[in-house]
This record gives structure tokens, C-alpha cells and sequence, in this order.
């Protein structure tokens, strides 16, 4: 039985698998494939550097809810990123993290990341896999390092297993951390709403959905764009500085003033789930939303050319139709995403 076993294991990650690894119960590690609507955009994971397998991937999803990536062990990224809330820090306007500190950001949702360029609402990641390192040593969310949760971890007979059936040994490295928490995060991919089934022509929507679509491509879709609903540019949409969190946006990364109060266009998908908006949640509710972009937009000096048009600052909107497009935004709920088991806590 051992050696039909091993006829179908392949090597990756440099795994060489031996009839002592399947007697020590290491299991065996096999290829896994991101699978996604053909509208979707290409990928940008980069699946040659990473290998994405499934082994890797549930190493991730551990990591990914393990209380000792933070200093004190109670922070885990799944702390600030909740499944049911399409991964975000639901009800925290900015995310609370080690000895209950406040952030200075609303949580970003987790999802379809492995076809995006950059990361954070300034933009300062560009490589998935590289991304925890951030909330890793931010003394605001779990204020570690990766020598620190090395030193927790090696000793772990779980975690080396693990570590030994993705990478081939027992070594437990900063470098693998970050590589099995990017291949779960690069796995979390969100296409399964109402909307798609209709791009699908597996479902339909309703008249007032219809409508709302319709609307929603004439106000939005100029940032909110594509299959993942954002064109990943950075704009100022006229919301004014909080001098509580001292967020410039863009500007902390590029020190120039021009990209002041940028921020990165969200993905609009799952939105129903994500409130509160905006990049320090100072929105609960999408008919805030759509009633600041109607009424509240500042005239600031960088603001997006977009939002200033036909001699009026912001985007004019009915009362309806702004019932109309939260109709149709309603339709990107994904339940399918926020129930998968293969995203969830450990048992």
C-alpha cells in the first residue's frame, strides 16, 4: 500500500516523500490550484516564488489563527480579520489590537489579494507573501517580530510536521511563515455572489437590481471598476483629516503632497459585510456613504478630478437612486466565502 502511495506523490517545495515520512504521519503534499471566474483579472500571486500547495495553504490558515504571532499571545490575525465579515475587523471604526491599543486604520478585507498589486491602504506592500510582516511588528496590532515567533514555534512538534510536509524539513523560518501565510491569503478568493451567477447566466437579478447596476456604472465605476471593483488607484474622494489618527494616506509612503489624503480604491465586493467604510471607518452604513459622496465631499486641493465635474463637487445622486445602487451593491454578498470551511478556525 506504501509504495502505491508514493507513486502518487510528487516532489514540490523540494518534499521528497519516503516510506518514514508516512509512518511518522507527515501527510503528503499535492499541488493546489486557484480556481476563478475567466473575467477575473490575472493573477499576481507569484506562484513560481511561492508554490501554492495544500499542505502550504493549511500551514497558513494555522498560522493564520495562531494567538502567538503577537507579543503577548492573544492577537491573532484572524483577531482583526473575521470570516463572517468577509475578514474584517466588523463594529471597530480602526482596529484594536495587542493590550486593546487602537490602530490608526479600518481593517481591509481579506480576499481576491492574489490579483492585486499592492496591499494597505497606502500601497507600501507589493508582495503578498511579504504583507503580515506589517501587522506582525506594528506595536499598535501585534507588536512581535519574526525572531520572536520563530522562538515560540520551533519547538512545536504540530508546527515542524507541518513545516516538514510544505518545505521537505523540520526548519521553521521567517521566510516560510510568510510564504504559508501568502498562500492562504492568495486561496481566499471571493466569486461566488448573486452577481456573478448572473455574469455566469446561472441566476438573475431583479428589475431594481438591474437599475441599480445601471446606476452604479454611470456614479462608481469610474474607480469601482472590473471584476474585483476597484481600479487600485490611489485618490483623494474629499474626506477630511482626522487629526485623532494623523493619517495622510499615500503621503506617509511617498512623503510628496500630492498624494495627500490618498488612499487605495477598495474592493467593493462583499461590501454589504465590511462596514464600518472609509479607510478609519468613520462610515456605518452605505447610505452614509453614498450620502457623503452626494453632499460632503471637501473641495480639497488634491481632490479626485473625478469628483469634481459640471461645476459641482461630489457625485449627485437621487435619494432612489441611492437606494437603488445599495440594492445592486447588496448583490456582491458572497455566502458561499464567508461560510467556507477551508477558511475558517481551527477546531
Amino acid at each position: 500500500m506504501k509504495n502505491i502511495v508514493l507513486l502518487v506523490c510528487f516532489t514540490l517545495n523540494f518534499i521528497s516523500c519516503t516510506n518514514n515520512d508516512i509512518d511518522r504521519g507527515i501527510p503528503i503534499n499535492e499541488k493546489y490550484e486557484l480556481k476563478y471566474p475567466s473575467y477575473f483579472p490575472s493573477l499576481t500571486f507569484d506562484t513560481i516564488r511561492y508554490p501554492l500547495s495544500k499542505n502550504g495553504i493549511e500551514l497558513g490558515r494555522k498560522l493564520f489563527y495562531d494567538g502567538r504571532l503577537s507579543r503577548n499571545n492573544t492577537i491573532s490575525c484572524g483577531f482583526c480579520h473575521i470570516q463572517e465579515n468577509a475578514f474584517t475587523h466588523h463594529g471597530h471604526n480602526v482596529s484594536h489590537g495587542i493590550d486593546d491599543r487602537l490602530g490608526i486604520r479600518n481593517a481591509p478585507a481579506i480576499q481576491n489579494l492574489a490579483f492585486l498589486n499592492r496591499f494597505m491602504w497606502d500601497g507600501v506592500i507589493h508582495d503578498l507573501a511579504q504583507q503580515s510582516i506589517s501587522p506582525i511588528s506594528n506595536e499598535d496590532e501585534m507588536d512581535s517580530s519574526i525572531e520572536e515567533i520563530v522562538s515560540k514555534l520551533k519547538n512545536d512538534t504540530n508546527y515542524r510536521t507541518l513545516f516538514k510536509s510544505v518545505f521537505g524539513d523540520e526548519n521553521i523560518n521567517g521566510e516560510r511563515i510568510l510564504n504559508a501565510l501568502g498562500q492562504f491569503m492568495a486561496a481566499m478568493i471571493s466569486s461566488n455572489s448573486r452577481y456573478d451567477a448572473f455574469l455566469k447566466k446561472e441566476g438573475n437579478l431583479t428589475d431594481e437590481e438591474k437599475y441599480g447596476m445601471n446606476l452604479f456604472q454611470q456614479k462608481c465605476s469610474s474607480c469601482h471598476n472590473g471584476a474585483l471593483f476597484t481600479d487600485e488607484t490611489f485618490r483623494n474622494t474629499g474626506q477630511y483629516y482626522d487629526a485623532q489618527y494623523k493619517d495622510g494616506g499615500r503621503f506617509r509612503v511617498t512623503l510628496d503632497s500630492v498624494d495627500f489624503m490618498k488612499f487605495r480604491v477598495p474592493s467593493l465586493r462583499n461590501i454589504e459585510l465590511t462596514k464600518p467604510y472609509m479607510h478609519d471607518g468613520r462610515f456605518y452604513s452605505l447610505e452614509a456613504v453614498l450620502n457623503f459622496y452626494d453632499q460632503n465631499v471637501e473641495n480639497q486641493k488634491n481632490l479626485d478630478p473625478i469628483l469634481k465635474q459640471n461645476g459641482r463637487i461630489g457625485i449627485p445622486m437621487t435619494e432612489n437612486e441611492k437606494k437603488a445602487i445599495i440594492t445592486f451593491l447588496k448583490t456582491l454578498t458572497d455566502q458561499k466565502f464567508i461560510t467556507n470551511p477551508a477558511f475558517a478556525e481551527f477546531n
